[in-house]
């Protein structure tokens, strides 16, 4: 068997920075009043260029530097999300093209602000079983696209932003110990984002169509997602430390979905620990669904909150109902990267564009060449793409 072990991270938040205070502006609230129910004092919001496959792309690049592996290497890629532009192709294939990854394999991962816990734990089994031996992980949204700006219930607690590790696979005990994933969909109401093709459904009657029209925002039960999320949160953790068969005292750090500092204090409270074994980052970042974890990962790390042979838990919960936990046995040093290094690395996504770009231009020139077979060709250009072949 091998083990999954993290060796690289990276993340990127955008440089648009929007308040509590510019929030005020926009719908009835205050900077006091979110920050003493969330935490939060600020999020970051996508630009027009900004998309959840560039910041995708982004951290992934970041983590790639930090792991020094090269795209050629990596055979899964994995991007959990709830924002990506398409239904298809997906963020990840997307992701995957910029990087010049051409080895790899790629898909997205709907579990909410679950998800990255979910995709962590996908690709840690495909390595456990020797399926791949490299595989990225990413968390990204940008979530400030789905909001309702006029309901101060949700668009005060969400932001932008995307996070990556690499795993690799090893002989050597550690990396990803256990895993806990758990759903409930008789609550999915609680917490909900309709699909952006979602039409209403024809009815006879009064009830016109336009009554009927579900907008493509995220609704929300605050009160019941605020219970739920307080109970699944502290029952995971003793769930995957019992798996790992390790006890609240053998953790270093707990990095958990960065939703409300007051679910993350709750379950403090219930687990008999202290706030302070949980990392928080939520004041600068905000809720930033499924790129929340790896975010705030990343963020201990730089804090120096993270040392070889500690213990670190991740633990998600959100739409779906979903929710999960992992137990990572953290054995790795952030290793020093010259500036001119981390250009030069950032220089082969350059020539994977390119590379990328030709490879379109070639499938576009044998078209022209081999006429069409589309199904609504005429018989006269099939006849003329079989006379030419």
């Amino acid at each position: 068997m091998k083990y999954a072990h993290i060796v690289g991270w990276g993340s990127v938040l955008p440089d648009k920075v929007l308040t509590n205070d510019d929030l005020a502006e926009l719908v009835d609230t205050s900077d006091e009043w979110i920050f003493r129910r969330t935490g939060i004092r600020q999020r970051h919001i996508a630009g027009p260029k900004e998309t959840t496959t560039t910041l995708a792309f982004e951290a992934a690049a970041r983590a790639l530097v930090v792991a020094g592996i090269p795209p050629s290497q990596i055979e899964m890629i994995i991007v959990a999300t709830s924002t990506q532009e398409h239904i298809f192709p997906s963020t990840a294939s997307r992701v995957q093209d910029f990087l010049g990854a051409t080895k790899a394999g790629a898909f997205d991962l709907g579990a909410a602000c679950s998800g990255f816990v979910y995709a962590l734990s996908m690709a840690a089994q495909a390595i456990a079983t020797e399926s791949v031996r490299n595989a990225i992980v990413i968390g990204a949204e940008t979530m400030s696209r789905v909001l309702d700006w006029e309901d101060r219930g949700t668009c005060i607690l969400f932001g932008d932003g995307a996070g990556a590790v690499v795993l690799q696979g090893s002989s050597i005990p550690g990396g990803v110990m256990a895993s806990t994933l758990r759903s409930d969909g008789s609550g999915g109401e609680m917490l909900s984002l309709p699909a952006v093709y979602q039409n209403p459904v024809p009815m006879l009657g009064k009830e016109s169509l336009h009554s009927r029209h579900k907008k493509n925002t995220i609704t929300m039960n605050g009160r019941q997602v605020f219970r739920f999320a307080t109970k699944v949160l502290s029952e995971s953790v003793e769930d995957v430390l019992e798996k790992a068969g390790l006890s609240i005292d053998d953790v270093s750090l707990i990095v958990p979905h960065q939703a409300n500092v007051r679910i993350i204090e709750s379950a403090a409270k219930r687990l008999k620990i202290s706030p302070d074994k949980f990392y928080m980052n939520l004041e600068t970042a905000s809720n930033t669904s499924a790129a929340s974890i790896p975010i705030a990962l990343c963020d201990a790390i730089k804090s120096n909150r993270l040392h070889p042979d500690d213990n670190v838990v991740f633990v998600g919960f959100g739409g779906g109902l979903t929710w999960g936990a992992t137990v990572v046995k953290w054995d790795v040093t952030p290793p020093e990267i010259s500036p001119l290094d981390r250009e030069l690395k950032r220089a082969r996504y350059i020539v994977a564009r390119g590379r990328s770009r030709l490879k379109q231009i070639g499938r576009n020139i044998g078209a022209r060449l081999g006429g069409s077979f589309a199904p609504d060709a005429t018989l006269k250009d099939a006849e003329k793409g079989r006379k030419v072949k």
